[in-house]
């Protein structure tokens, strides 16, 4: 299991340990841990995502992921609002989500080759001090390494309820690290938990530096962010793998 770099800009606050947070994460396979970073190295993240990512739009066509990625976006402008149409129109009757990602190669070779502030990032979810962490904290010693990618929610976007769950993934535990400076509930892009009534057991505001890690399968969802949001939504989000 690969060490974190000693130059890397990202490290977990020195009062997070994960022992003390096993109870609390065990009772209901999630937990949200504000203030996550040394705050450095969320700023360095966020000003990232803000000034210098490419995003791709995603939606699903109900077999795979459909990606437009930001070439196609900028030679057909359209495209983006026949993409959210797709999604809108198909939401209503199966899973279906529309936003804009920056994918983090999964291979540390790739990641060292262009090494942008998201890719030191997956260095760090990777490193044996954060890998160490999740086991202590979930007790599930088989998690070896995490993908990732980061991604945005303007007003529209969304993500209906799933579970995660491939088998061949190998999907043990979802994170999702919250990179937004100020964010309102009213304005949606809520993590929700749904329960077995359908009802909406917990849900979690994406403040800004706060990582959320539940189990797979775990029934969730982002909420629909509202036309009157004031920010756009960003995070990096992945799973952590055997």
């Amino acid at each position: 299991m690969p060490v974190t770099p000693p130059d890397t800009p990202f490290q977990m606050q020195s009062w997070i340990d994960g022992r003390q947070l096993a109870a609390a994460f065990r009772s209901s396979g999630r937990l949200h841990i504000p203030q996550f970073l040394v705050p450095a190295g969320a700023q360095l993240l966020y000003e990232y995502l803000a000034k210098d990512a490419s995003w791709s739009l995603v939606v699903h066509d109900g077999k795979a992921v459909r990606e437009a990625q930001p070439a196609i976006r900028r030679q057909f402008p359209q495209l983006d609002a026949e993409l959210a149409s797709v999604a809108y129109g198909s939401a209503p009757e199966r899973f279906q989500f529309l936003y804009e990602c920056e994918r983090a190669p999964d291979g540390p070779a790739e990641r060292a080759a262009n090494p942008t502030p998201l890719n030191r990032f997956l260095d760090f979810v990777n490193s044996r001090a954060f890998i160490g962490f999740i086991r202590q904290m979930s007790g599930i010693d088989s998690i070896t390494w995490a993908d990732g990618q980061a991604t945005r929610y303007r007003p529209g976007d969304f993500l209906t309820i799933h579970n995660d769950f491939q088998a061949d993934k190998k999907r043990r535990l979802a994170y999702v690290l919250n990179l937004t400076p100020l964010w309102k509930p009213d304005w949606g892009g809520l993590l929700q938990f749904i329960n077995a009534e359908g009802n909406v057991a917990e849900a979690y505001t994406p403040r800004f530096n706060a990582l959320n890690v539940f189990t797979v399968p775990q029934l969730h969802s982002v909420s629909i962010v509202t036309p009157f949001a004031q920010a756009l939504r960003y995070s990096i989000t992945g799973w952590l793998r055997e």
